[in-house]
């Protein structure tokens, strides 16, 4: 039987959203194109044009990278880019404790910084348009990618185009050669007061005078022009008041900063404010730079990673650290053996968890846990992304409410992002607020935070409609004789877990997934499924992934002892019409050889 003409059927490789330059999905349309790309096959890699910002480096940064070490470099040498010079130092630190043969000074760090000392002003210290370059062995570029992937803090395709574009006219140049120290920026201090916002409208964009030539006016006036400069703090403060749930209407930028700062009504938590709410980059640097924190608050212990995660949180807490110890299934019994174990005297750190989790959508029991953690004196991170604080309220249960932004949050598909959380209630909130005021970057690129101010301001309703959807392909699947289990919070064993922590007005999210009896039906569904196709989630169409093999395919026997099938294909469900996405699943599933 030939597969059917499908409406979404986007050529292999295409950024998802089709020709979209900062697309962070990318299509991967048939089963046979997922298990190419793993298996490197030219038919694959030769057409991608994108692909998920953390796997794949953008082309933009490949250039840049590029073109720095033709600059700067030394023969055989490969870059790697990040925001700060402390990022870069991470990198390094990482870099030399897995390859120990190398030399150190085979490890350089080069900070890019506007040309002129005046251009290091107020309005720049917004833009931040600034970059530092880990160059290494190219030979060892697998390393540097795993740095990358792991903490997911490198140079949004954002920041590297715009400075790339200053470098190339000379207006970037290597820190060394003006004799200036690296900038370090330390603390949200300037999040504090109401007075330290701009609350200015467009109008009120910087502007300068002088010579063209002037490395402050040429950055000031191109990005002001395109984009609103004035407005920058301002969309990073609306993004933050949505994050902590006190701004929930659909409403426009200067509505959103009208308000006063008030205490969350979506997150009923005594003196939570949009001040304990910190942006970064990406989900996965939320994550990172939380683990790196707590090392730095609790010691040098162990991590518990508690249910199966997904993939880079279990590789930050074995890579970095003291390692962890994994209890994949997310059952009551490991939490026996854990209160086995902590009362036996064994001591960790923190408990990092999903609600619910990738992609099973199992939903932990936090309350036990939370009980644990404050007993033993560890503390507890939470993953929301999947539930999303509109459906559920996990903060009482947490230390830290960790999020991807680039998610349901935007919906777009075209910016990433990062959230994180300092829960008040916890015993350990003095402690990790002091070492967020010490530590904490804001590393997240103006240029994407104006873009995930403007894709966030709907959420609310997006999030409502999609869990409707959810819910009836839901019903679909599980109808259907060939399916062989449908994993969703609703229907979850693990539901009155759920419901704990569910909102009175919340619902069950839009991701879901589905294993079936044999292989060959799931590829006949998957490639007859009229669904855009390619990794991440939360999307405003339906995406649709054959998960494991994607991003677990070296390690799908691991995967199966933890009860996670090769074959589950996972559904990110969209804000289409509900009756023709059921009607678009039924015919996927009629498409399975009888």
């Amino acid at each position: 039987m030939s597969p059917m003409v499908l409406e979404n059927d986007v050529e292999v490789g295409e950024s998802l959203p089709p020709a979209t330059e900062h697309a962070v999905s990318v299509s991967l349309p048939t089963w046979r194109a997922n298990v190419g790309y793993e298996e490197g096959e030219e038919w694959v890699i030769s057409k991608m044009k994108t692909g998920y910002p953390r796997f794949f480096i953008h082309k933009i940064i490949q250039a840049f990278s590029a073109a720095i070490v033709t600059k700067h470099g030394r023969e055989g040498e490969g870059a790697m880019l990040f925001p700060t010079h402390a990022i870069a130092s991470r990198c390094r630190d990482f870099f030399l404790r897995n390859a120990p043969d190398l030399d150190a000074s085979k490890i350089r760090i080069l900070d890019f910084v506007p040309a002129a000392e005046k251009a290091r002003s107020e309005e720049l210290t917004v833009i931040s348009p600034r970059v530092s370059a880990v160059l290494f062995p190219q030979d060892r570029f697998s390393i540097a990618k795993q740095f990358w992937q792991h903490s997911g803090d490198g140079v949004s395709s954002r920041r590297a185009e715009y400075c790339y574009q200053l470098f190339e006219k000379g207006v970037l140049i290597e820190a060394s050669s003006l004799d200036l120290p690296p900038r370090i920026r330390k603390g949200p201090r300037r999040y504090q007061k109401q007075t330290s916002i701009d609350l200015g409208g467009p109008d009120d964009a910087v502007h300068s005078t002088g010579e063209v030539q002037d490395p402050t006016q040429f950055v000031e006036e191109r990005f002001g022009r395109n984009l609103d400069l004035s407005m920058t703090k301002n969309a990073k403060l609306a993004i933050r008041r949505r994050i902590a749930g006190s701004l929930t209407a659909d409403v426009s930028l200067s509505e959103a900063l009208s308000l006063k700062k008030d205490t969350a009504r979506t997150r009923p938590v005594a003196e939570f404010s949009e001040d304990d709410v910190y942006l970064y980059p990406t989900g996965m640097s939320s994550i990172f730079n939380s683990h790196r924190k707590l090392l730095k608050a609790k010691g040098p212990l162990k991590a518990i990673v508690y249910g199966f995660p997904y993939i880079d949180t279990l590789k930050i807490t074995e890579k970095f650290g003291a390692g962890s110890l994994f209890y994949g299934f997310g059952s009551s019994e490991e939490l026996d053996d854990l209160e086995k174990r902590l009362e036996g005297g064994e001591r960790f750190m923190a408990l990092f968890t999903e609600f619910p989790g990738n992609p099973l959508l199992m939903s932990p029991d936090l309350q036990r846990i939370r009980t644990l953690a404050d007993k033993y004196d560890f503390c507890v991170v939470v993953d929301e992304t999947i539930g999303n604080f509109i459906n559920v309220n996990v903060l009482p249960y947490a230390d830290i409410v960790v999020s991807s932004l680039t998610k349901v949050f935007s919906g777009d598909s075209n910016v990433m992002g990062g959230g994180l959380v300092l829960s008040p209630m916890a015993k350990n909130y003095s402690l990790l607020k002091s070492i967020w005021e010490e530590d904490y970057e804001d590393n997240h690129w103006a240029e994407d935070s104006i873009f995930l101010e403007r894709n966030s301001r709907d959420f609310v309703s997006r999030i409502d409609r999609i869990g409707t959807n959810a819910e009836a392909i839901c019903n679909v699947l599980s109808a259907h004789p060939r399916v062989k289990q449908v994993n969703y919070p609703k229907t979850s064993p693990t539901r009155a877990n759920y419901e704990k922590c569910r909102n009175p007005n919340g619902g069950y999210g839009g991701l879901l997934s589905a294993t079936f009896y044999a292989r060959g039906d799931a590829i006949a569904f998957f490639d007859n499924l009229d669904t855009v196709k390619g990794p991440s989630l939360g999307t405003n169409f339906t995406l649709s992934s054959p998960y494991v093999i994607l991003a677990h395919y070296g390690e799908l026997d691991w995967c199966a002892k933890w009860g996670v099938e090769a074959d589950l294909i996972r559904f990110s469900v969209g804000l289409e019409e509900t009756g023709k996405l059921v009607e678009t699943f039924k015919k996927a599933l009629d498409a399975i050889p009888q």
